[in-house]
């Protein structure tokens, strides 16, 4: 009884503790959180003389809401020091809550002063990235040329279709080029009048129209390249499917692998001679799949051969001993309704189930196989179900009984006495009973 008490005590002393330093951490938070919101205060209004009133509405209605909020935890933390006695437990989910309120308030405004000093700094930058804007767009401009000529001289070795991706990259650079200075000027316009908001908007407008010219000219350097390698990856997938097509065994000339051949010899056929323009990426693509189509019907034939269809007669045989070895544990296990377990009965139940699904997988080819294996899972089943019932029956069956004291059915039921199994016990009931009836008739 000491233990116990003492393990009451140690307990009661424990939550004391996270009591005392739950309250001591909603006093500091709600100190933190009254500072945190003067401070804020301050920020917006420097912020508001900077930026102006449209680009920190979004900052005071946060604030506006925080100090509502606030209220609540100010409002609860009077409560904990008024002149009425609290409960633990209202004192506990107080101080829970003004934790939750303060933590939540710092966290919103953190976040929406990291925002209004990101706006601060792009404002107080602006000179500078105005003047970063302007040299990225002239350095630009001089690469347009540049790039229309690369666009001119690679349409005459690829086709329209390869062309598509940059033919019209260089004229689109050109125009984002003109569209990022002329959004400079509207910014520098806006900024010195007064239009903070509008200033920042030209200006960020800009600085995305420069980064999207920048990759077009990039997409227009980076395409002779790509071309290049795509024509060495389709020089070797064209020499590795000729090789499949020379080294393809005679064995294996199934319909399927046939039909994979022909339409690899259809993609190379279709290639185009040399000296023309082509397509080097939509070429690569189709003779690709053409290849891994042929390999994948090579690896189906030499699973086939290694494994042989089974036959519709081998899965009836297979289906018609599973039907033999359900009825038999079918008609012991209904015999006996009161000696057999759940075991037996879940084993037939289940092979009952996958029984059903084997008549519609047979026809098919493509699952003849899961059909012969669904036949032997349901035999399988069957026969667990049977050895699990005759377990069931030999361990309810009496030690004595008729016909000589070794079970019931003349010595030939109960486990490790005669044949030892259930099957010879019923006949062997059946046969006395049989004769009992001809003595009485």
């Amino acid at each position: 009884m000491a233990g116990f008490w003492g393990r009451r005590k140690r307990e009661q002393e424990e939550l004391q503790a996270q009591d005392d330093d739950l309250a001591r951490r909603a006093e500091q938070a709600i100190v933190a959180a009254d500072e945190r919101i003067r401070t804020a205060g301050d920020e917006l209004a420097f912020a508001a003389a900077e930026l102006g009133d449209e680009m920190t509405a979004d900052f005071h209605t946060a604030l506006d809401a925080v100090r509502s909020h606030m209220g609540e935890a100010f409002q609860l933390h009077q409560l904990n020091h008024d002149e009425i006695p609290d409960t633990a437990e209202e004192l506990r989910t107080r101080n829970a809550r003004i934790v939750q309120l303060c933590e939540w308030a710092e966290d919103l405004i953190d976040e929406k002063s990291a925002n209004i000093a990101d706006a601060v700094a792009r404002v107080r930058n602006a000179p500078e990235i105005l003047a970063r804007v302007r040299q990225d767009a002239a350095e630009l401009q001089a690469r347009v040329p540049q790039a229309q000529s690369a666009v001119e001289r690679l349409s005459t070795r690829y086709s329209d279709a390869a062309m598509q991706r940059v033919v019209k990259s260089a004229e689109e650079a050109a125009q984002l080029v003109t569209f990022a200075t002329h959004g400079a000027d509207v910014s520098e316009r806006r900024r010195e009048s007064g239009r903070t908001r509008e200033a920042v908007l030209a200006l960020e407008t800009a600085t995305e129209a420069t980064r999207r010219a920048a990759a077009l000219l990039d997409a227009v350097d980076d395409f002779e390249i790509e071309a290049l390698r795509a024509e060495a990856t389709l020089a070797e997938v064209v020499a590795d499917s000729r090789s499949d097509l020379v080294a393809l065994p005679p064995a294996q000339a199934a319909p399927a692998v046939a039909a994979a051949a022909a339409e690899l010899q259809r993609a190379l056929d279709a290639l185009p001679a040399t000296g023309t323009r082509t397509d080097p990426f939509g070429d690569l693509t189709r003779l690709r799949a053409a290849n891994t189509a042929l390999d994948a019907a090579v690896s189906a034939a030499r699973y086939r051969a290694e494994h042989p269809l089974p036959s519709i007669d081998a899965v009836q045989h297979a289906l018609d001993d599973a039907d033999r070895q359900l009825g038999v544990a079918r008609g012991l296990i209904e015999g006996h309704r009161g000696w057999i377990g759940a075991d037996a009965r879940t084993r037939l139940a289940e092979a009952e189930r996958l029984r059903i699904d084997v008549p519609s997988l047979l026809p098919a080819e493509d699952t003849r196989e899961e059909a012969l294996s669904s036949a032997r899972r349901v035999a399988q089943l069957a026969s667990e179900a049977l050895q699990l019932a005759q377990r069931d029956i030999d361990s309810s069956r009496p030690d004595q009984g008729w016909g000589g004291g070794n079970g019931w059915g003349g010595g030939g039921g109960r486990r490790g006495s005669g044949g030892g199994d259930i099957v010879s016990g019923v006949l062997g009931g059946l046969v006395i009973g049989g004769l009992l009836g001809d003595i009485f008739d």
